[in-house]
């Protein structure tokens, strides 16, 4: 029974290191998810939004705007949910449309009883699905991390 024990063990071990552990996910869905499970109330390390760390960075974003997301700034809101605060309301995701190698995916919420909607350019690479840039009506993530940088 104890080699039986062994080798199961090694093949769920085999099975966790088999996916990429520092980037992407495996749908568009799924990143979008992903990213708002870090704007909740619950568990104190997921109330605090979308962490500015590179290992958070490699994990979500294209390689275009991770050194953007990490970089030191001065910002006047999260541009995640276009507020400083947040109490969110159910998120809507949809497939707005697929072009070439990107994927826009529009993205609607309530935040504090006002009505947000984003559009994420998302693409699909050899780490999985990761944000290439983030639109809201008046400008882009890009961008809006740009002019706040120090």
């Amino acid at each position: 029974m104890r080699p039986l024990k062994r080798l199961v063990t090694w093949f769920l071990l085999a099975g966790l290191g088999a996916a990429p552990a520092d980037a992407g996910f495996r749908s568009p869905e799924s990143l979008i998810r992903n990213v708002y499970a870090h704007y909740g109330q619950g568990a104190s390390e997921l109330s605090k939004g979308l962490p500015r760390d590179a290992e958070t960075a490699s994990q979500f974003f294209d390689p275009s705007l991770r050194n953007a997301w990490t970089a030191p700034r001065d910002q006047p809101y999260d541009f995640l949910v276009q507020s400083a605060t947040w109490k969110l309301g159910a998120v809507g995701i949809a497939i707005l449309r697929k072009q070439f190698d990107k994927t826009y995916v529009t993205v609607t919420f309530d935040n504090d009883g006002r009505a947000i909607t984003l559009n994420f350019i998302v693409v699909n690479g050899p780490e999985g699905w990761l944000i290439s840039d983030v639109e809201s009506p008046h400008d882009s993530l890009q961008l809006f991390l740009d002019q706040f940088r120090r």
